[in-house]
């Protein structure tokens, strides 16, 4: 009646080929579970990078500083900044939680965390 193939072997009778549906269905079901633990532990790996060079000073040529975000997908992670002039460098880092942080953040940063993924 049913012809099914296994392996190169014919599923002779309907119970056989209803087992073989079952473990199937089990299957997916444990694979669909495995990607929905795998989905929800990926939410905070780092998905987001983004690097924004700018020019906070008129007095020199060049897009010496910098701004790199490493965010979740809920916008939690650092934000690394910084800032160069003709006598110095510094850099600081800042703790984002949710877009926001205990640290002001400057212009750049905040625009980096709100636009990302936005066309420049």
């Amino acid at each position: 009646m049913f012809s099914f193939i296994k392996k190169n072997k014919k599923i002779e009778n309907v119970e056989e080929a209803i087992e073989k549906i079952e473990k199937l269905e089990a299957k997916i079901k444990e694979l669909s579970y495995s990607i929905e633990k795998i989905e929800k532990e990926n939410e905070e790996n780092i998905q987001k990078v983004k690097l924004l060079r700018y020019n906070p000073f008129n007095e020199m040529g060049g897009d010496q500083s910098f701004t790199l975000a490493l965010l979740n997908k809920n916008n939690s992670g650092a934000i690394i900044t910084s800032i160069f002039n003709q006598e110095k460098s510094r850099v600081f880092g800042k703790q984002i939680i949710k877009g926001t942080s205990t640290y002001p953040l400057s212009k750049e940063e905040e625009d980096i965390i709100k636009n990302y993924g936005k066309e420049d």
